[in-house]
């Protein structure tokens, strides 16, 4: 399992780096763009200041080398982000390169926008009058140069810290997710042997009574219930016009083994079947208040249920007058209740209302609110 989340993560990673990749080149180029063109517009205005006309194409050439140079450093330190970030961790042997790097970039980078100067001046010489003395090899320049340089090491150093920050939160909350889900497979797979050993153990008490054509019908309604249960192939909501269905073949199963002595009242509003509740979410409950509640009981019992919509919410109450306590109510007992309080947590975290106790005038009461979801159409 934990190789399989890590091949998601990783998968993730990729996709992200790509997306990243590509959103931060498009925005180095139109930075670098704009730049040029205001450096451009202002070499030109200088020339209309002194009354010189000549093409706009020579001032944005100038600026544009000026910008796109630092452009192409700016990418190769995302490529370095994004591939190489050892490049941008401070560490003894990072402050030995960068100082070097941005000397030897910084002269290239004087020597090549000098020589555009003079290419420039050559094929435009009214553009040249103002601009081909024009000595770009100095200190100043050279300062500038690694001023910019230390700028944007700088900021791709902190933007790579902010990442990874970013990265890690990401990783960690995705990670968490993904183990919620692998509990919530592990609860499923505990509810549903739960119920067919329960089940069959009944089937076996039938046989055994010689009750064959009883215990004929309640393996196909058990059929029905493990169909509907390994169609599904991850524990998810289900429209609780499906969950009753289940309920219903699981309460003739045991009108099957219990005969009279079980009573079944189900009251269910119209708006109600159309919400979303977990799947599998009230028959361990049915199955708790049977085997806790009216099995004991030698006269039986009666089980009532109600589900509806109140408000933006999903109300749903099962209630028995079996065995039980009559003391406060309490957190509840044994594997239905405990599964699907756990299950309900993660479905919807804080974000539902479950109470389960004993009643002052006998048997036990589970209630059960969760946010109403309607049935995509």
């Amino acid at each position: 399992m934990e190789a399989t989340i890590a091949k998601q993560l990783t998968v993730g990673r990729s996709a992200s780096t790509r997306l990243t990749d590509v959103a931060g080149t498009l925005a180095i180029l139109a930075i670098a763009g704009a730049l040029a063109a205001i450096t451009g517009n202002e070499c030109h205005t200088n020339l209309t200041l002194n009354h010189i006309t000549v093409s706009f194409t020579p001032s944005f050439l100038y600026g544009a080398v000026t910008w796109f140079w630092w452009a192409a450093i700016a990418l190769l330190f995302l490529g370095c982000a994004l591939y190489k970030p050892t490049l941008l961790r401070f560490s003894a042997g990072a402050a030995l390169f960068h100082p070097l790097a941005a000397c030897l970039l910084a002269v290239s980078h004087l020597g090549l926008l000098q020589h555009t100067v003079w290419w420039a001046a050559a094929h435009w010489p009214a553009w040249g009058s103002m601009y081909r003395s024009f000595n770009l090899e100095t200190p100043q320049r050279f300062g500038a140069d690694l001023v910019i340089y230390a700028l944007l090491y700088g900021f791709s150093s902190l933007m790579y810290a902010q990442s990874q920050a970013q990265q890690a939160v990401i990783q960690k909350l995705e990670l968490e997710r993904q183990l919620s889900q692998a509990q919530l497979h592990v609860l499923q797979m505990q509810l549903e042997p739960h119920f067919l050993f329960n089940t069959l153990n009944a089937v076996n008490s039938l046989v055994d009574l010689g009750r064959n054509k009883e215990a004929s019908q309640t393996l196909a309604h058990l059929n029905t219930i493990l169909r509907s249960a390994l169609q599904r192939s991850a524990p998810e909501k289900v429209p609780f016009a499906e969950e009753l269905r289940i309920i219903e073949s699981y309460l003739t199963i045991q009108r099957v083994r219990f005969a009279d002595r079980l009573q079944i009242t189900i009251d269910v509003t119209p708006e109600a079947l159309e919400g979303l509740v977990p799947c599998f979410l009230l028959q361990p409950i049915m199955e708790n208040a049977i085997h806790h509640g009216i099995a004991p009981m030698e006269a039986g019992g009666i089980i009532a249920t109600s589900i509806k919509r109140r408000g933006d919410r999903l109300w749903m109450q099962i209630r028995d007058n079996g065995a039980g306590s009559s003391a406060t109510p309490s957190k509840g007992h044994g594997i239905g209740i405990r599964n699907t309080r756990e299950r309900l947590a993660y479905f919807y975290p804080n974000a539902y209302d479950f109470k389960a106790g004993g009643l002052a005038t006998g048997g036990y009461e589970v209630t059960i609110e969760i946010p109403f979801e309607r049935v995509a159409v």
